[in-house]
């Protein structure tokens, strides 16, 4: 502490890092961000009744005027934090069992299945992930893969009083780099893969790695690391002893003996720890097999039965915007997923095509202001569908006719190097290349919206604005009558 002015023993009912949220007795702790500053903000705090403020600039003249409230100037807000929000909730996370997931692809399925496979057991769990933070009677809709480090600690001590036992979480890299995680020790953790996105903000491969290794360094117990991946190869040298490897093409100690996928799932026997174990899944495709491999080893570290782990398995129906189907008892397929990253479409692609479709449509975009580079490599894995449509995703503040002129570029460059043709369009409003999408769809084929998933606004400049794949196709299918009105 640097400097302090008020009373030293001033009485705290709540911190906020937000001054919309201030009511009297909160501590405002002003944070310096990448596009905000909070000490700008700390005379609506005080107007709102805020009995302290925590802050790292000096303080200033006019604040001695504000009598009631505490002000107190550190080195380093953001540090402080890291220390105040544990202890102010009582160290929430230290009473309860973490298990972390990261990694670029997957996670999210990942985590639903551990959720799955915990509840089935009878254990008392909560999932933060990309979808939702949900437990007990709660659920709330996520703005971030993995909340900031107050919100976090607020939803660790929540869920201990709802009598939360196990937590099962997604791990961004950037929640790693900004250290929200700090001070949490986890169980296990599982690594998914490692592929290119979010260099807007690491930069490099090497730094996005070095980012998502943290989570095992805060890691007491098993690693459960994808070993068909390299970067996850480079994790088992830090720590060989600790790792279950698992794959499809590695055999190390989670591995599928046989496996067959259809539109209605996977079936598969697998080798495990414990001896193998039958699963039959609601999940379609072969990078789903990897997300059961993974979940299948965090349920044994957590010390669950093979009849536990089958059933837990089996009881996940359907993970929102993941492979999600469409189905109005049209003659053709629709699905909805959130691949997003090439190595993502790509393996959803592959996916589709152990289904044997007679054609597949291919409906995609790439978000503004993030990873550029990504755009037109995911232009080059769209190339295995019959039919690629071009359209926006988040455009935020970009234009969206430079971002698919970015993605084409890769595929019109892929095409000069190997004289590979594609049949493409590019149609900006997401909405039309949806309704087009499946207006071009005959008997047997399939469409992939990818993307979104399961996200139900669109970000395009400043605005935010209700849309939703799932529903958007839905309409499409009523408004063109492919449906069987008996499953609308």
């Amino acid at each position: 502490m640097i400097e302090l002015l008020g009373k030293p023993n001033v009485e705290v009912d709540d911190i906020s890092i937000d001054s919309k949220t201030v009511l009297p007795g909160t501590l405002f702790v002003a944070l310096k961000g990448h596009t905000q500053d909070g000490h700008d903000y700390i005379e609506e705090a005080i107007a709102r009744g805020a009995s302290a403020i925590l802050l790292q600039e000096p303080i200033s003249k006019k604040y001695k005027q504000a009598t009631q409230t505490t002000f107190i100037q550190v080195n380093d807000t953001k540090e402080a934090l890291r220390h105040l929000a544990p202890y102010f909730f009582d160290y929430p996370a230290t009473k309860l069992k973490l298990i972390g997931i990261t990694g670029t692809n997957g996670k999210t399925t990942t985590a639903y299945l551990v959720e799955a496979l915990l509840n089935h057991a009878g254990k008392n769990t909560g999932l933060i992930s990309t979808i939702a933070t949900r437990y007990a009677q709660h659920e709330k809709k996520a703005k971030n893969t993995t909340p900031g480090l107050l919100d976090l600690q607020k939803i660790f001590s929540d869920m201990q009083q709802a009598s939360v036992t196990d937590v099962v979480m997604e791990v961004s890299s950037h929640a790693l780099d900004q250290e929200r995680v700090a001070g949490c020790r986890f169980e296990s953790a599982v690594f998914t893969n490692l592929t290119q996105d979010h260099l807007d903000y690491h930069k490099t491969m090497e730094h996005y790695f070095a980012a998502k290794k943290i989570l095992f360094e805060q890691t007491k117990g098993q690693w459960i690391v994808n070993l068909d991946d390299v970067w996850g190869q480079k994790l088992r040298e830090i720590a060989p002893d600790r790792v279950w490897g698992y794959g499809i093409d590695h055999h190390d100690s989670l591995y599928p003996i046989c496996f067959r996928s259809t539109l209605a799932g996977l079936s598969m026997t697998v080798q495990t720890p414990i001896g193998e174990i039958g699963i039959e899944a609601h999940l379609s495709g072969r990078h789903n097999v990897y997300n059961i491999l993974a979940a299948i080893g965090v349920g044994i570290a957590s010390g669950l039965s093979k009849i536990q782990i089958t059933e837990g398995v089996a009881a996940l129906k359907q993970v929102p915007g993941r492979f999600e189907k469409i189905d109005l008892g049209q003659d053709f397929t629709v699905i909805v997923d959130y691949a997003h990253t090439p190595d993502a479409l790509e393996r959803l692609l592959s996916a589709v095509k152990t289904l044997g479709p007679k054609k597949i449509i291919i409906c995609f975009g790439c978000g503004g202001d993030r990873d550029r580079g990504k755009r037109p490599l995911m232009g080059v894995a769209a190339m295995q569908a019959d039919i690629v449509i071009l359209t926006s995703d988040n455009p935020r503040s970009e234009a969206p006719e430079k971002i698919l002129y970015d993605i084409a570029s890769g595929i019109s460059t892929h095409s000069k190097k190997t004289g590979q043709t594609c049949n493409y369009e590019i149609i900006a409003d997401r909405g039309t290349a949806i309704a087009h999408a499946i207006a071009l769809a005959k008997t047997g084929d399939v469409v992939l919206i990818a993307g979104k998933g399961h996200e139900s606004d669109q970000e395009i400049g400043t605005q935010i604005i209700p849309f939703d794949d799932r529903e958007c196709a839905r309409q499409a299918l009523i408004a063109q009558n492919k449906i069987n009105n008996e499953k609308r």
